[in-house]
This record gives C-alpha cells, sequence and structure tokens, in this order.
C-alpha cells in the first residue's frame, strides 16, 4: 500500500505567528522548502552531485517530461526542482477516528478544502498532535509522507525522501501527484486521490510499454497484484469493523469485538504472505498498533479505484476522454458524484486474488 502525500493547505493571510501555530508552521515549513530548491538542470550540472543522485534526477526529468507529452498532465515548473531534506520525510500527516467508528476526523484549509488528514512539517509536532487526540478518546495515526503538492499553486520539488524509492515508484508518484493538479475537488479525498491514484496506475502502465521492458512490467504487475490483496484484506476488516460498530451491543462487546477483528487481519495477512515466496513487503504495517485510523488512508486511497478503472475502460481507454468524463463528474455534487461512482463500482473488474483465493480466506470464520 503506497503511502499517502501530502496537499499543503496554504493561505498568506495566515502566515504570522498571531494566526495559529498549525498554520505558521504550515506556511514557514512550505517557504523553507521553496527557498532550498534548485532547478534539476543546475543539479545535474553541478561536479559534486553524487553520480547516484544525477542517475535518479535524470530519470524524474524523463518522467516529467512523459507526463506532459504522453499523459497529458499539467506543463509547468512542478517537479522539475529538488530539494535535500535534513529529514527522513517532507511531512508528517496526522490520521484520526473514533474509537467505535471508521468516520475518519476532517480538518478544513484554504485551497484544499476539507481533508481527512492534517500534515506538519516536523515529527515531533505531529507525534504531540496525535498524543492530544488520543487523550480526548480518538484512534490516531502519524505517517511520514515523501510526495509532496501544493495543487500547483506553486513551483513543488522532488526531495531526498522521494529518491530512496525504487525507479517505477518514483516515477508513479510524479504521475499521482501531476494528476492532482490536473483534477481536484475541495472536500472530497476519496474521489481526488481515487483519480490520481487511477492515473498514476494508468501512466506506470504506458511508462513501462514504452521503455520497453517487459521484466518491469512483469514485476509491477505482480506487485500491484500483491497491493491489490493485501488492500483488499484492509478493505474487508473495514466492512467487518462497520457491522461491529452499527450493532446495538454494549461498547464493551464492541471493544473485544474490534480487538478480535485486527487479530484475525494479522492471521489472514499471514497466510496471504505465504503465497508470496518470501515477499515481505507489508509486514512494516503491522509494527505499530492496529485501530480504525490505520484503515483511512486505504479506504480514501484505493477504494474507488477499480471504478476509474471502469470509467478509463468506457472512455475507450483514451486519456483525454477518461479525464473529460471525471470533468463531468467533478461538476456534480457530492451525493450524484458518489453515487455514479459507486454505480461504477459495482461493475468493476474484481481483484484477481479474489474471495476464492485460499490466502485470502480467513483462518478464524468472520462473524456476521
Amino acid at each position: 500500500m503506497r503511502r499517502p502525500g501530502f496537499v499543503l493547505a496554504i493561505a498568506l493571510l495566515l502566515s504570522s505567528p498571531g494566526c495559529g501555530g498549525f498554520y505558521y508552521q504550515a506556511v514557514s515549513g512550505h517557504m523553507q522548502l521553496m527557498a532550498d530548491r534548485r532547478p534539476i538542470d543546475e543539479v545535474l550540472e553541478d561536479p559534486d552531485t553524487p553520480a547516484d543522485l544525477a542517475t535518479r534526477l535524470r530519470l524524474v526529468a524523463e518522467a516529467r517530461a512523459f507526463a506532459t507529452d504522453t499523459l497529458d498532465l499539467p506543463d509547468n515548473d512542478s517537479y522539475r526542482s529538488y530539494v535535500a531534506l535534513d529529514r527522513p520525510y517532507v511531512v508528517w500527516n496526522v490520521f484520526a477516528a473514533p474509537e467505535l467508528s471508521l468516520t475518519p476526523k476532517t480538518w478544513c484549509f484554504p485551497v484544499a478544502g476539507c481533508v481527512v488528514y492534517r500534515g506538519y512539517f516536523k515529527e515531533s509536532a505531529a507525534r504531540k498532535y496525535a498524543t492530544k487526540l488520543a487523550g480526548r478518546g480518538w484512534d490516531v495515526y502519524v505517517g511520514g509522507a515523501a510526495a509532496y503538492s501544493t495543487l500547483g499553486r506553486f513551483a513543488d520539488p522532488v526531495n531526498s525522501a522521494m529518491m530512496r524509492w525504487d525507479d517505477t515508484r518514483l516515477v508513479a508518484i510524479i504521475f499521482h501527484e501531476l494528476a492532482h493538479q490536473q483534477l481536484y475537488v475541495a472536500d472530497d479525498s476519496d474521489f481526488n486521490e481515487a483519480f490520481a491514484s487511477s492515473v498514476e496506475e494508468i501512466g506506470i502502465r504506458l511508462w513501462l510499454e514504452d521503455r520497453g521492458d517487459p521484466e518491469s512490467i512483469v514485476d509491477h504487475e505482480t506487485r500491484r497484484q500483491r497491493a491489490a490483496a493485501f488492500n483488499y484484506l484492509l478493505l474487508d476488516t473495514r466492512e467487518e469493523l462497520t457491522r461491529v460498530y452499527s450493532s446495538d451491543r454494549p461498547d464493551e462487546v464492541r471493544r473485544e469485538e474490534k480487538q478480535a477483528a485486527f487479530m484475525r487481519l494479522r492471521e489472514r495477512y499471514g497466510v496471504l504472505r505465504q503465497s508470496w515466496e518470501g515477499y515481505a513487503g507489508f509486514d512494516g504495517w503491522f509494527e505499530m498498533e492496529l485501530n480504525n485510523a490505520r484503515l483511512i488512508p486505504v479506504s480514501t486511497y484505493e477504494r474507488l479505484v477499480p471504478a476509474f478503472r471502469a470509467l478509463f475502460r468506457r472512455s475507450g481507454r483514451n486519456l483525454q476522454a477518461f479525464y473529460d468524463r471525471c470533468e463531468e463528474l467533478a461538476d456534480l455534487n457530492s451525493e450524484e458524484r458518489h453515487r455514479e461512482l459507486e454505480a461504477l463500482l459495482a461493475i468493476a473488474e474484481p481483484i484477481r486474488e479474489d474471495r476464492s483465493s485460499p490466502a485470502l480466506q480467513s483462518t478464524v470464520p468472520i462473524r456476521k
């Protein structure tokens, strides 16, 4: 499962300390990034630039050109510069949900509208805020994000945290973040992230085919199928927890059933992992406490992706026609838009590793 990125909600009128510590750190952190960035061409010409970094930045430049020329994504200065960070992530996002509900807490900002996370440029500040929410009874999760976007309001740079990714993932995230600049609907994180994830998926397939690298295509498809299977487990757990939380059982009983559901998730992942010939790419997900907040990103980023795949097929696999149809959805009100997406979801192709796969069967029966 891909880590979520970060969309900066910025308003210059809130840039003074007196207007609130959160906004001040957001604006000051952003301005520091803008001040520290350097054009990629300049970095490549610098004789002190390490050879491995130069190789990755040349890849970024090629991907950026492909995004515009082939994917019809915005042609602007975003991701044409580079910034070296002094930390492992560019921001840390805080997610929160009630103890007995999967409805995420949202935060509303200028430009970005309402989103399901709150981002900090310092990990300590993010964890301090998460601790405060936990003290009020919220389930919380803090996750580092390497990707960064201002939705095209500024010339967003690539950063050193992104350089840790392999080539395919690095290219994919550039497509994803530029897709946010192609289309973004305020107050609808589910639509925005599923659209961007779909453009990323389409784009990376075209990129690999264009480069004529069949081995990379097979590797990418294998990883995509594994990610789909893992996300299926998480979404299935969400469905189970939704039934638990909507019941009229006492809170104490629902808490016990909540913990049992997360225990089943661990067990089912263990069964799934055995079919992956030693691949352990999702083990880290289970190293932290499992709670409702941990399930927010998979719902936001992944649940509606099959609906967009179906829409792409209906658009004759033509990207411009697909973008036009997505624009039409964006123009609808929220209720109508999601009614259309749910209808598409109902006819979407199922995950290849579906419920019939032994690896996806629960080792403990799920109580309906």
